[in-house]
């Protein structure tokens, strides 16, 4: 398991460190499409900047720091919930299908949207994941004696 683990999370990060990247690097291409929820989710967290541009700045800061250290195996369970924390918002602003009037764009937001929240899943199995510390055989109890 521990090669599937070494496999999967650099993979699972892939796409938060390339968009947060992006993200980072110029805001304001997605600033005007996340204010409202951006904008409403700084309203009830304290701290937050009112400003969709910092807002969608601070969000790809996470996704890059938080998919680099899962992509490393640094605190994987923290980042994960991290990621999955801040993937819901960012999934609600960018690809809300059901109000879109274009069919074809209807259907890009409704697989992105869907995309999404699969990787939502696998960031929530990484959350739920702990590894073993040690090997011990089935059966050979709790000292580890086996015949």
């Amino acid at each position: 398991m521990a090669v599937v683990r070494r496999i999967a999370r650099p993979l699972l990060a892939s796409a938060f460190v390339s968009s947060g990247l992006r993200t980072v690097q110029h805001p304001e291409a997605l600033a005007a499409t996340a204010a409202p929820v951006a904008l409403a989710i700084a309203q009830w967290v304290p701290g937050l900047p009112r400003d969709a541009r910092a807002l969608v700045r601070l969000n790809g800061a996470v996704h890059l720091g938080a998919g680099t250290l899962l992509a490393f195996g640094i605190l994987p369970r923290a980042c994960a919930l991290a990621l999955a924390a801040s993937l819901v918002p960012t999934t609600l602003a960018g690809h809300a299908y059901w109000a879109e009037e274009d069919p074809g764009k209807r259907m890009q937001h409704r697989v992105a949207f869907f995309s999404n929240m699969s990787i939502l899943g696998g960031l929530l199995i990484a959350v739920a994941d702990r590894p073993r510390r040690g090997r011990r055989r089935r059966g050979c109890g709790r000292g580890g004696m086996c015949p």
